[in-house]
């Protein structure tokens, strides 16, 4: 029996992670980079890869030749490792980020086995973390929150296991130094909401040797890097990293993303359908058992970390990502609630109906889903299909389940998980899951003209800039105001600019030389200078040119 068990558990941790593996990187490598993080990791990275291992790149990594202090190099070296394997392109790219976060739902669902009874909550906590929108988009991108959640969730687990066996405190540690190898400063929030967690469930462990030596133990490895860039770099890398790009985050918006406190409750409210529905229900369970330890767990993880990313100055869409595993925890009780006694009804015994308004939140669900698929049929192209596909498999889901809920009938909850999978796999199969690159024109055309100048070439463009379109065109493409378009053109014959319509207009190019146009964006430079372009360009107007893949 035993021995069947652990089968059965083995196969069940193997298909989480499979479905896990499908649905993060299906379709992964389609769509070009994404700004900013994305195509600024990945040139980050292919730096690290370019470089020769003594150059210590890997350890001192650059972007641009330019000392890179935003975050610590483990994804970016990871990624690098990627492009030695399979060489530099969108799959490679993410394939990391995305493996990472793959492996954070069976991750999730050992977290269930140790604070839940029965199976049915674990599995279900499991099922609703991947199938939630924000996880599965942003856990296939060249990011690297993803890849948090996993070591965090590596890290609530080993506390977790501690209470029975000390020894597993060390593994906190373990986890506690990828996190800081990964996105610095943040350990210390999620160090603090797994200290709170134990203070509150189990503070005998607070004072274990095995809990602070493994936190010293993963904690030197990150003091070592940050060691490493203070000698290297001195003052700079304090006032850069330290300063600019962690602390003065949680008093002052960078680069103006800035939103009222309740920023973050909005997020989750747009993105966390169909699973918002059982989140009043969930939290009001969750306190009312306040005195279990999965309840503990659920009110510090999502409390203490919504409270103090809501009080933080700098707000961006990605840093409410760790709430939702707890999101998915605290969902899961009602619904194995509802799952494990309607499954030991007698015969002839009235089943147990779930909430009114379940059925109600379903059916609205499912006039939104068949609605948006008519509405965008109406007008969308044959190429764009795939987005009225998406819409009426949630709406043919969401259907059924409103039907099966207004019966009573648990299977309503097999149909929403497998129908909400099914239909993030079809949205992911279309170009809309990163619905970003719709926001600013078609980068890889663009890029594949850049790319023809000279490698060290200096170009301004009147963009404010994409980091995407320095990685496809392998060139440093500088934003810049149009007063500072204008001197330039007067002062740096030598120099190539990429203007839009609007400042072509304003700049005066009588003496201009346009060396290519594509997609509203003209290349072009002073017609007292010859450009140097590759063997057989030689054309003075280059036409459009088509995106070509990465060749590096």
């Amino acid at each position: 029996m035993q021995r069947l068990e652990r089968w059965s558990e083995q196969l069940l941790i193997a298909g989480l992670l499979l479905a896990a593996l499908l649905l993060l990187t299906w379709n992964g490598g389609t769509l070009p980079l994404r700004d900013w993080d994305e195509g600024t990791i990945a040139q980050v990275a292919r730096e690290i890869w370019r470089a020769d291992p003594s150059d210590l790149r890997w350890l001192y990594p650059t972007l641009w030749g330019e000392p890179y202090f935003n975050k610590p190099p483990l994804i970016h070296n990871l990624i690098a490792l990627a492009y030695h394997i399979g060489g530099v392109n969108e799959w490679t790219s993410r394939l990391p980020c995305a493996l990472l976060t793959a492996a954070s739902v069976p991750m999730l669902y050992a977290v269930g086995r140790e604070i839940f009874v029965g199976r049915s909550a674990a599995v279900l906590g499991a099922l609703v973390y991947l199938t939630m929108l924000p996880i599965a988009r942003h856990g296939r991108l060249a990011m690297l929150d993803g890849t948090v959640l996993c070591f965090f969730l590596l890290l609530v687990w080993c506390v977790l296991r501690s209470r029975r066996n000390p020894r597993w405190a060390l593994g906190i540690g373990l986890a506690f130094g990828l996190i800081g190898l990964t996105k610095g400063i943040l350990a210390l929030l999620l160090g603090a909401i797994a200290l709170g967690f134990l203070f509150w469930d189990s503070p005998r462990l607070l004072t274990s040797l095995y809990l602070w030596g493994g936190i010293g133990l993963g904690a030197t490895p990150v003091m070592a890097w940050y060691a490493a860039q203070g000698i290297y770099y001195g003052a700079d890398f304090l006032e850069t990293h330290m300063l600019g790009q962690s602390f003065s985050r949680v008093w002052e918006p960078v680069e103006n993303h800035q939103g009222p406190p309740w920023y973050y409750l909005l997020e989750v409210v747009k993105y966390c359908w169909p699973w918002l529905m059982f989140v009043p229900i969930a939290l009001q369970t969750a306190w009312r058992s306040r005195a279990m330890s999965w309840a503990k767990l659920v009110l510090v993880w999502g409390g203490g970390y919504l409270l103090v990313i809501s009080v933080m100055s700098t707000k961006l869409p990605w840093y409410v990502l760790p709430i939702y595993p707890a999101i998915a925890l605290a969902i899961a009780v009602p619904l194995s609630q509802v799952w494990q006694q309607t499954s030991l009804l007698s015969d002839g015994e009235r089943p147990l109906r779930p909430p009114h308004w379940w059925v109600g939140s379903f059916g609205l669900m499912a006039i939104a889903g068949w609605g948006g698929g008519i509405y965008f049929g109406s007008w969308t192209a044959l190429e764009d299909s795939g987005l009225q596909l998406t819409l009426f498999s949630f709406g043919f889901t969401a259907t059924l389940c409103a039907l099966l809920c207004h019966r009573g009938d648990r299977q309503f909850i097999s149909i929403l998980v497998w129908g909400t999978y099914v239909s993030l796999l079809l949205f992911m199969s279309t170009p809309h899951w990163i619905w970003e690159l719709s926001e600013d024109y078609p980068v890889q055309p663009v890029a594949a003209l850049v790319r023809q100048l000279p490698a060290d070439a200096e170009i301004f463009t009147s963009h404010h800039g994409r980091p995407s379109l320095n990685f496809y065109s392998d060139r440093r493409v500088i934003p810049a105001a149009q007063p500072r378009l204008e001197r330039q053109w007067q002062r740096s014959p030598g120099t190539y600019f990429l203007l839009d319509a609007n400042a072509l207009q304003r700049l005066d190019t009588t003496d201009a030389q346009v060396l290519g146009q594509v997609d509203g964006w003209t290349l072009m430079t002073r017609r007292s200078t010859t450009p140097v372009w590759p063997q057989g360009v030689e054309s003075v107007y280059a036409p459009a040119l088509p995106a070509s893949p990465l060749t590096d």
